[in-house]
């Protein structure tokens, strides 16, 4: 089963759960979900009509959890600590390996020293550890570790949710790339017919240099008809005057 059926199903079972309860009952499913070992995508939880009613109650923190899953970083529950409750272990990984997921989406080669320093790992054994057994195996990123560089070569990364804005900003370079697409296709049209024109140059041009060829040779066996004719004309002359002397 590949990551995403998992992630299918298991959103389906937390929308179905939070669907069912009061908002002051979700606290425990949202600390549940955001623990989950497989479970990658918050924005479907987020939607849930129930789950937005936690805005402005005494459980409102949970909310901004489960914001913070969606969208953020271990470095930004570091600076908003004092406003979120303390995560759990499961929490932290599962923050670590979604800081990992938002550093692949703006390079694809990650420099240990920018990982340790966004995932608090103090070596690169710890490091290459939790890329390989917490990340790699747990199928969210593909990649190469290349000791030697101190980089992480991200091959494969899976998709985080999208942040408030950013869909408009995906639309907006989708749209810059269709037009460039559409510019580049013009191009490339306009360098075929301009190579079909100039092959039916070419062609023109060898055609004309075949008939100036072949009008030459004409040329040169019509001389050369006439030169023998001459001579064999000069040479049936002598014959005769030599015959007449003879006589």
């Amino acid at each position: 089963m590949d990551i995403e059926q998992k992630q299918a199903e298991h959103i389906d079972h937390f929308v179905n759960q939070a669907s069912t309860l009061k908002a002051c009952a979700l606290w425990p499913l949202i600390i549940e979900a955001t623990s989950h070992p497989s479970l990658f995508a918050f924005s479907e939880i987020l939607s849930v009509p129930t789950v937005s009613e936690l805005q402005g109650t005494e459980n409102s923190l949970y909310l901004d959890v489960l914001r913070l899953f969606a969208h953020g970083t271990w470095t930004d529950y570091k600076n908003n600590a004092g406003c979120l409750p303390q995560l759990v272990p499961d929490q932290v990984l599962k923050l670590k390996q979604l800081t990992v997921l938002t550093l692949a989406e703006v390079n694809k080669v990650l420099p240990y020293d920018q990982l340790m320093q966004e995932l608090d790992v103090s070596n690169v054994r710890e490091l290459e550890d939790f890329l390989i057994n917490e990340c790699m195996y747990a199928g969210i990123v593909r990649g190469k570790l290349d000791q030697q560089r101190r980089c992480f070569e991200v091959q494969f990364a899976a998709g985080r949710d999208l942040r408030p804005g950013q869909l408009g900003n995906m639309l907006q370079t989708l749209s810059n790339w269709l037009a460039t697409s559409d510019n580049l296709l013009v191009s490339i049209q306009e360098k075929i017919k301009w190579a079909d024109s100039m092959s039916e140059v070419d062609r023109k041009h060898r055609k004309d240099v075949e008939d100036r060829v072949e009008e030459v040779k004409k040329s040169l066996s019509l001389k050369k008809l006439q030169t023998v004719s001459r001579q064999t004309m000069t040479s049936e002359g002598t014959r005769r005057s030599t015959l007449n002397l003879v006589e």
